[in-house]
């Protein structure tokens, strides 16, 4: 795939892309030849370091800023999609991940309104609509991969909110394969496990503790890692795994088994 030009080249919209996991799956996909659009939501120093680093690999990259909170933001983005498509030499694209996101840890009885509506905003409304406006500029037999988290299938305290909404993006994924077989367009949830990233403050990467406590959990005996999962994103898209369609797909290393 290194050799081929821009036109026969597949093309990826990865959302949250400058940084952990998003990062790890833009790299992952231009390693295999894949040119992406990934989006960002402030720090475009670390956008632009995502893209020469895509270009060092042999694809290109481009960076859009995009709120996953501000649906009413949605309609300008998937115009100023299409332009952006163009430079890269084509119309349509192949892969949608939706991977950007938040966290919060609260117990039930502390979680406001305010808190749950950010983390729905995000989550599941964000995911949502975002796929439905792009749904036009997705080529047929493309690949749709939504992102959840391990604490679907297990339990912690404090992350009662997050969880549950993740869980409702695992079903919404059911029924997207579902509507969108008649196009050949797959979806597939994959699950990470506690992965050491800035997410949710670094709380796995920076504390001590924490890693350890999450290696214990872990039968390979160490806590994941953003290079654990964005190769694993990236096979998936690939045409061998055509035929993996509505499957939840935890990658976590055999977390809390």
């Amino acid at each position: 795939m290194p050799n081929e030009t821009n036109t026969n080249r597949r093309t990826a919209i990865v959302t949250g892309g400058s940084r952990g996991l998003g990062r790890s799956t833009v790299l992952a996909l231009a390693r295999r030849g894949v040119n992406s659009i990934f989006t960002f939501h402030s720090n475009r120093a670390a956008a632009d370091e995502v893209v020469a680093a895509v270009e060092k690999a042999g694809a290109k990259g481009k960076a859009l800023q995009l709120d996953m909170t501000n649906v009413r933001t949605f309609d300008d983005f998937v115009v100023n999609v299409k332009p952006t498509l163009a430079t890269l030499g084509v119309e349509r694209f192949d892969y949608l991940v939706n991977n950007a996101g938040t966290s919060l840890h609260k117990n039930f009885a502390d979680t406001t309104e305010a808190d749950l509506d950010q983390i729905f905003n995000v989550h599941f409304k964000g995911v949502f609509f975002l796929t439905q406006k792009l749904l036009p500029l997705i080529n047929d037999g493309g690949r749709i991969i939504n992102i959840s988290t391990g604490l679907t299938r297990f339990s912690a305290p404090g992350l009662s909110a997050y969880a549950s909404i993740r869980s409702a993006v695992e079903t919404l994924t059911r029924y997207l394969a579902k509507e969108l077989g008649p196009r050949g367009i797959t979806v597939n949830t994959v699950a990470p496990g506690a992965i050491a990233t800035d997410f949710s403050g670094g709380i796995v990467r920076d504390n001590p503790e924490v890693n350890k406590r999450v290696a214990e959990w872990t039968a390979l005996g160490r806590a994941g890692l953003p290079e654990d999962i964005g190769p694993m994103i990236a096979a998936l898209l690939s045409d061998e795994n055509r035929w993996v369609n509505a499957q939840r797909i935890e990658v976590s290393g055999g977390m809390a088994l």
